[in-house]
């Protein structure tokens, strides 16, 4: 279990293809149809692909680059939303770029929020090897670009340096595996 005080927001964060939404997917009980933020226990549960799908069929006039700009406005306020009514929001955003991250860290300070990482650790391998069973594969320059950033990332976090977030916490695919819940709390930070 991992735990975080109430009104946190925890973005969940990998490489394309780590298995975020399929650990969000389980852990929640999402089916991966929906369009919109699902509340479940404690928390809101934000995944990027729920406003790629709100959005389906609805852009086809727009290039990819305005399409892709539109889904990620929208995944961005409806994080901002959760926040502004003081929800715990666990989020998945395959992005971990340093501007990314700081706009995150931002909008939690904004709102009175914790800004916390949980980092999925799959090896490029196999987060490929996801890309392609779920039948969505990033091109080969954007996922060099998102395994930079990436590496950048965790030797930053292995370092002991979280920043922008007051915390984060590395698990790798096995511990994902065994991960029971995100547990949003008034007691605090603890991890068992």
């Amino acid at each position: 279990m991992v735990q975080y005080p109430s009104g946190s927001l925890v973005i969940l964060t990998g490489l394309p293809g780590a298995g975020k939404t399929t650990l969000l997917q389980r852990l929640y009980g999402l089916h991966g149809a929906e369009s919109a933020p699902v509340a479940r226990d404690t928390a809101v549960v934000i995944d990027s692909s729920q406003s790629r799908r709100h959005w389906d069929g609805r852009l086809t006039w727009a290039p990819y680059p305005v399409r892709r700009a539109v889904v990620f406005v929208t995944h961005v306020n409806r994080i901002r939303r959760a926040l502004a009514r003081g929800e715990s929001v666990v989020a998945h955003n395959r992005g971990c770029g340093p501007y990314v991250l700081r706009g995150f860290a931002w909008l939690a300070r904004r709102h009175g929020a914790g800004f916390h990482l949980l980092l999925l650790d799959a090896p490029p391998d196999v987060a490929l090897a996801g890309q392609r069973a779920r039948g969505r594969v990033v091109a080969p320059r954007t996922f060099a670009r998102h395994r930079r950033r990436w590496e950048g990332l965790m030797t930053r976090v292995k370092g002991g340096d979280p920043a922008p977030a007051i915390g984060a916490r590395i698990v790798d695919r096995a511990e994902a595996n065994l991960l029971e819940a995100i547990v949003f709390d008034a007691t605090g930070s603890t991890i068992r």
